[in-house]
């Protein structure tokens, strides 16, 4: 069955759909070698709650992130861990927001450094 949105729920998707591409935005300026997968994964649950998001992902069926942080060969839904980035590291990051009763969801891939 499909379910038609009213203008007002379009309205409440895009502005979670807002948080998650500012999520990754705000990410993109912490994305350096040395920072760890753990650090980027505490960044985004942070700046989620602070402009009164729910980390969509965090707790689902058990998932303990906020974010799925795949790192070079990793294909998708990566864990956070302590590793540090290094230079020419690919790393896709996944979120997912829950904004006004809305999930917004996005992944973008990013190179760390130059890629060689």
């Amino acid at each position: 069955m499909i379910y038609y949105k009213t203008h007002e729920e379009v309205e409440l998707l895009r502005q979670s759909n807002a948080l998650v591409s500012a999520t990754l935005a705000e990410l993109t300026t912490h994305l350096r070698p040395g920072i760890t997968t753990r650090q980027l994964d505490q960044l985004a649950e942070t700046f989620i709650r602070d402009h009164k998001g729910i980390p969509a992902f965090k707790g689902y069926e058990g998932f303990p992130y906020t974010c799925c942080l795949s790192v070079n060969e990793a294909v998708v839904h990566g864990f956070a861990t302590d590793t540090p980035l290094k230079e020419g590291d690919l790393i896709s990051i996944d979120t997912g927001v829950i904004l006004n009763g809305f999930v917004g969801d996005s992944a973008y891939t990013f190179a760390i450094g130059a890629i060689k």
